[in-house]
């Protein structure tokens, strides 16, 4: 890596770990549960978070300019929940992601789907671009509906994106989770998924720790929850203090008004 792109990866880790905030899922879902305000959703969480995943124009409009927070700019879309979602390309060029002072772009790759080729294709070109820049590339193993969920699939998306020159992948949590990171040889996140019960979410997170993954990328089960400051506070006591679920999820319960 060159300099500046391993400046920008240390701004997304903190002690090798790290902690992004996901609220990009309006690109093809719309105005997401939770997300109808983006600012109002934000706000709040950014003191707790590593780093935050969101479009360009959804940062324009509802992050401050005077903000640190590291940026993870989403560049690859094109479609929405009503047609093919692997019909992507890319939407955000790598000038504009320098302008926006982003830390890394990430692009979604649909590793069996109908337009396999054409994401493996986007996340070349923003590699390629990202080399020239000193960008790094976040990878996303996106999961269509007709593909499973397991290490076999999951370890071929996640060597595919790193061979392709990804310098980090996102994916999902899995049985034999560790035979996906043991098989990628770059680093590995995991994304948060459906919205889920927040102790459950909890031990997802701390056993893909345990696993490997060096963080989480979290949106839906933090934003969606019923407190979403004592969910993230939560979720950074699993991936920076090692905290086991159930002993992170008091945060959250300790939050919550008596019955």
């Amino acid at each position: 890596m060159t300099w500046g792109l391993q400046n920008r990866v240390s701004r997304l880790m903190k002690d090798g770990h790290t902690v992004m905030l996901a609220v990009d899922h309006g690109y093809f879902q719309g105005p997401t549960t939770g997300l109808e305000n983006p600012r109002k959703t934000v706000t709040p969480l950014l003191p707790y978070a590593d780093s935050l995943m969101l479009t360009r124009g959804v940062l324009r409009t509802s992050v401050d300019a005077d903000q640190t927070l590291p940026i993870v700019l989403r560049v690859s879309g094109g479609t929405s929940i009503l047609k093919e979602l692997s019909d992507e390309v890319v939407t955000t060029s790598m000038e504009e992601a320098i302008r926006l002072n982003a830390s890394a772009v990430a692009v979604s790759i649909f590793v069996g789907s109908e337009h396999e080729k054409e994401t493996l294709a986007n996340l070349s070109e923003m590699v390629n671009a990202g080399e020239r820049y000193g960008m790094p590339v976040l990878a996303v193993t996106a999961v269509g509906r007709e593909m499973a969920r397991d290490a076999r699939y999951l370890g071929l998306a996640c060597r595919i994106a790193a061979e392709l020159g990804a310098n980090l992948v996102k994916t999902y949590y899995c049985e034999d989770f560790r035979k996906v990171v043991d098989g990628c040889p770059v680093p590995v996140i995991i994304a948060g998924g459906k919205k889920v019960p927040e102790e459950e979410a909890l031990r997802v997170a701390a056993s893909a720790v345990r696993d490997g993954a060096v963080g989480v990328d979290m949106g839906r089960n933090i934003f969606q929850s019923s407190d979403p400051v004592a969910m993230i506070k939560a979720v950074r006591a699993v991936v920076h203090e090692g905290k086991d679920a159930e002993e992170a999820a008091r945060t959250v319960r300790g939050s919550l008004p008596a019955r």
